[in-house]
C-alpha cells in the first residue's frame, strides 16, 4: 500500500517554483497543522516519498527548517520536530501579549470598514464549545492572522508570522481545555468591537488579556500532560 502523501494546501509554492521551496512550504505546514508533530523523527528518504520529490529539496528544506528552529538534531534520533521548553513556552507567550496587543492598537487604527467586516464575520463564525478542538483551533488561527493583516505593517505581520510557527511546536490546542473556547469566543467579539469602535487602547489592552488568557490555559494543558 502506498504511503499517504502530506496534504497540499493553500500554502504551497505554485507549478514553477523549485521543489526545494515546495518541499519546504509543505513540510513547513504539515508541522504548523499537526500533521508532523513535536517530538516526532523525519527521515530525508520518508519524507522524499510522502512528498513525491527527490532527496535533494528535502535536505534543502531540512536545513531551512532547522534554520527556523522547526527542526532539531537529537543524539541517537536523527532530526526531530522541535519541541519548547517551559522557558520558551513562557517567553513565546511574553512575545505574543507585546506584538499581538500592538496589532489590535493598529488594527483599531487602520484596519478599513471591510477588513473590520471579515473579523465581524469570524467572529460570528466562531464555533465556540459546539466544534471540534482542532476545527476551533484551525478558526483562531484565521481570525489572528485576518487582525494581524488589518494592522497594516509588514514588518510587525512578518514577526507574527514566526512566532506562528513557533506556536506549532507546542503540541495539543489549549482548546482542548474546559471551557477555553467559549471564553476565547468572547473575548476575540470584545476585541473586534474595540477595533470597530476605534478604540486603540482598549482594543490594545484586550488583546494583552486575551493572551494572558491563552498562556494560562496552556499552562493547565501542560500540567494535565504531566500528570498523565
Amino acid at each position: 500500500m502506498a504511503r499517504k502523501r502530506l496534504a497540499k494546501d493553500g500554502h504551497c509554492a505554485p507549478a514553477g517554483e523549485p521543489r526545494g521551496e515546495t518541499a519546504y512550504l509543505r513540510l513547513k505546514e504539515a508541522i504548523r497543522s499537526g500533521e508532523l508533530k513535536p517530538g516526532q523523527r523525519v527521515r530525508e528518504n520518508e519524507m522524499a516519498e510522502k512528498l513525491d520529490v527527490s532527496r535533494t529539496p528535502v535536505r534543502e528544506a531540512f536545513r531551512r527548517l532547522e534554520a527556523d528552529g522547526l527542526l532539531s538534531f537529537a543524539p541517537y534520533r536523527g532530526m526531530v520536530i522541535s519541541e519548547l521548553d517551559h522557558q520558551a513556552i513562557m517567553e513565546l507567550y511574553f512575545m505574543r501579549e507585546v506584538l499581538e496587543g500592538t496589532a489590535a492598537g493598529l488594527a483599531a487604527r487602520r484596519a478599513s470598514e471591510a477588513e473590520v467586516a471579515i473579523l465581524e464575520e469570524l467572529v460570528s463564525l466562531d464555533p465556540g464549545s459546539k466544534g471540534r478542538p482542532s476545527s476551533v483551533a484551525g478558526h483562531n488561527r484565521r481570525y489572528h492572522s485576518a487582525l494581524y493583516h488589518a494592522a497594516h505593517n509588514r514588518y510587525l505581520l512578518k514577526t507574527l508570522n514566526v512566532l506562528q510557527d513557533a506556536m506549532a511546536l507546542l503540541g495539543p490546542t489549549t482548546m482542548e481545555v474546559e471551557g477555553r473556547s467559549e471564553e476565547a469566543k468572547k473575548e476575540h467579539a470584545a476585541i473586534v468591537e474595540a477595533i470597530a469602535a476605534k478604540d486603540a487602547e482598549l482594543a490594545e489592552r484586550l488583546m494583552r488579556e486575551h493572551i494572558r488568557g491563552a498562556q494560562k490555559a496552556r499552562l493547565h494543558l501542560l500540567a494535565s500532560v504531566e500528570e498523565d
